[in-house]
């Protein structure tokens, strides 16, 4: 299961913040929630220039992912 995405030749702001998507490290359970959050990551810095409008939506995509797993933790 590969979780880091092609960020070759991107802004550094994008290669800071995908590198926050990467699920792997984390519990079966956990990873299913984090991973579609990481597929919708990496699909928008495929098909969306840099920016500021996609730094902003990939950190609140982000904020998002954190608040699922959290609630995952919860359910456990």
């Amino acid at each position: 299961m590969e979780d880091t995405m092609n960020v070759i030749g991107r802004h550094p702001g994008t290669v800071a913040i995908a590198r926050y998507f990467e699920y792997a490290h984390l519990p079966q359970h956990l990873q299913a929630v984090s991973k579609p959050c990481h597929d919708l990551a990496e699909q928008m810095i495929r098909e969306l220039p840099d920016g500021p409008e996609l730094t902003a939506g990939l950190r609140k995509l982000l904020e998002a992912k954190d608040c699922f797993v959290r609630a995952a933790l919860d359910k456990s």
